[in-house]
């Protein structure tokens, strides 16, 4: 956006524009354009506005910054030791109380509130320990659901093993054995995480399976315990890694 502000001026026969700072030196460069905001004046008034618009917009971009480095010194500081009643007069405030409650306004700037476009929250210390609380439980949550795909990974083979060793103990039409099938194939080298991927899929559908087939019969697919109890572990299982996905 300096470069643009650049092009405006040169576009403009401002005579001083070799003096106009590097795209890279903000700072400097729109206190020259402020200085020399004149050069614009016998341009159209859309040239006038844009550049005072690309001006408007790379302040707000280095106030942003400026709270966002000032808020990395605060953190630091207090992970330092350093007290609010110390910080309170750093930060151009009367009281501990207020220097913590201008902090959590700094915090603002790095975070977004729950709206489909994730706006920035509101410069308030309600709005940024709101903001806090819910990142937290979004973090909460998160770590959950890779607990529960650690724990499925971990079941996964041993479960779809236990099954397919039940095979001659299961009642099965021709879509359980295909599925049966599938994994038994895939078992005795599955090892990537593609190959894992698959083995997933299978069994979820032959749980699938098995269950149409006990509720189009009305009869158990099973005929031993054991063969009762591998069943409920596939089924038990997919059913966690539906309810993680949901979550």
């Amino acid at each position: 956006m300096v470069a643009e502000l650049r092009q405006l001026h040169e576009a403009a026969g401002d005579p001083d524009i070799e003096r106009m700072p590097g795209d890279e030196e903000i700072y400097a460069a729109l206190l020259y354009t402020e200085k020399h905001a004149s050069a614009l004046r016998h341009c159209a008034a859309e040239v006038q506005q844009s550049a005072a618009l690309k001006r408007v917009h790379l302040w707000e971009y280095l106030r942003e910054q400026t709270d966002l480095h000032q808020l990395r010194a605060v953190t630091d500081a207090r992970s330092a030791g350093v007290p609010w009643a110390q910080l309170a007069p750093a930060l151009a405030v009367a009281a501990p109380s207020a220097a913590y409650n201008k902090t959590k306004r700094l915090q603002a700037v790095t975070l977004t509130d729950d709206t489909p476009d994730g706006r920035p929250v509101r410069r308030t210390p309600e709005a940024v320990l709101e903001a806090e609380r819910r990142r937290a439980l979004e973090a909460e949550a998160e770590r959950r659901r890779q607990e529960a795909a650690e724990r499925s990974h971990r079941l996964l083979l041993p479960v779809a093993r236990r099954l397919v060793e039940q095979r001659e103990a299961l009642v099965l039409d021709e879509d359980a054995e295909y599925w049966l099938d599938e994994i038994s194939a895939v078992l005795p080298d599955c090892v990537t995480p593609t190959q894992m991927l698959s083995l997933n899929r299978y069994l979820a559908a032959a749980v699938r399976s098995l269950r149409k087939l006990e509720q189009r019969t009305a009869s158990p697919v099973t005929t031993t315990q054991e063969a009762h109890a591998a069943y409920l572990a596939a089924a038990a299982l997919q059913a966690e890694q539906a309810s993680s996905a949901r979550s």
